[in-house]
């Protein structure tokens, strides 16, 4: 790998990600949007739901996909009681074309994202796409993981002097450096590496998080996950795991019948969805083993203290004295009662006393 030093935590739209900074969420609306307005709408429910940023795709399938028969397979969801599924089987580029705005619509959703606070990414396939999202303002670039080895892509968009997000999905490590290295030969130092499992949705065989504390090891940079399951424990899961970025997709109505719906978040899951994710960073907590005022309180509840069965008086050992360890634990512990044995009361006690250091000479 080049030898360069990549920013293990940087600020992004205005926020912190990385090393010790709490959990970026990115809400994908790209696959799922038909229209600049409800491009617009998800945009207006990331927000409300308290995301970090949404994230969309400006593309081309005319010049994208050159066999425009060529099939792609996905997973529709038919019932959301029983679960039910369907696999579908179309080609690419009728699924791409869906997704694709004017550039004059896409002006207007990332005003709309700028309206409310949001931070704006997206991915580019093409260099005057690249140009377009400099000129658009957006906020970071990324990488199709289709694309990882797309080098010469990769340096322009590193030259743009945004932060690059390098999706990963298929790759090899080798492929990730090689990825890495060409973001940092076109200038970029604010990289962001995505664990992305394929298939729509991923087998649970696929996802693999454990490589994520081994991305962050090898490269030094955050490390994303980007969810293709249904529901949320994998995101979850990859906080828990040291996960810098989590990227899930978003939708008005998961049984819509095109890809990547079926795993998305609906609205009323969405704030649900960043409420879990930052209780789950609450409850992590930090290395240390710290105990609150609170903690301490109920503590000394279930814990014993020193009582004297009978009286005792000046000068008598503690060794010597008769005594019962009951709760609560306000007193001289039994753990501090052993060391210190030897040591004397200072003044006269009486039977059904608890013992206090304040007895003791």
């Amino acid at each position: 790998m080049t030898d360069r030093t990549l920013l293990p935590r940087f600020e992004l739209a205005g926020r912190p990600i990385g090393a010790d900074a709490p959990a970026f969420i990115t809400f994908e609306a790209g696959p799922t949007h038909d229209g600049e307005a409800t491009a617009c709408t998800l945009v207006r429910l990331a927000s409300e739901a308290g995301a970090d940023a949404v994230k969309f795709q400006v593309l081309d399938p005319d010049r994208l996909v050159a066999d425009k028969a060529m099939p792609f397979t996905y997973d529709v969801l038919l019932d959301r009681t029983s679960g039910a599924t369907a696999t579908v089987r179309e080609p690419l580029y009728d699924i791409l074309c869906r997704r694709v705005l004017s550039r004059d619509a896409w002006r207007r959703v990332k005003a709309e994202a700028d309206r409310l606070g949001l931070a704006f990414f997206a991915t580019a396939l093409f260099d005057d796409e690249v140009d377009f999202l400099a000129e658009l303002g957006c906020h970071s670039i990324k990488i199709a993981s289709g694309d990882v080895n797309h080098l010469p892509l990769i340096r322009r968009a590193a030259g743009t002097g945004m932060c690059l997000q390098l999706d990963t999905g298929n790759a090899t490590l080798g492929e990730i450096e090689a990825a890495v290295d060409a973001a940092l030969d076109g200038g970029c130092e604010r990289i962001v590496v995505h664990q992305c499992p394929s298939g729509y949705p991923a087998r649970l065989e696929s996802i693999n998080l454990n490589i994520i504390p081994t991305l962050a090891r090898l490269f030094g940079c955050p490390v994303a996950y980007s969810d293709h399951t249904p529901g949320w424990e994998m995101d979850v899961a990859a906080v828990a795991l040291g996960a810098h970025m989590v990227e899930k997709t978003i939708t008005l109505d998961r049984t819509t019948r095109s890809c990547e719906h079926m795993f998305s978040l609906e609205p009323s899951d969405m704030a649900a969805f960043v409420r879990v994710i930052r209780d789950v960073e609450t409850a992590l907590g930090g290395p240390r083993r710290i105990l609150h005022p609170e903690e301490r309180l109920r503590r000394n509840a279930v814990r014993r203290s020193a009582w004297l069965v009978d009286g005792a008086q000046s000068g008598d050992r503690l060794a010597d004295l008769k005594v019962e360890f009951r709760r609560p634990g306000d007193g001289v512990a039994p753990d501090l009662f052993e060391r210190l044995a030897e040591a004397r009361l200072a003044r006269d006690v009486p039977p059904g006393h608890r013992l206090e250091l304040g007895d003791l000479g």
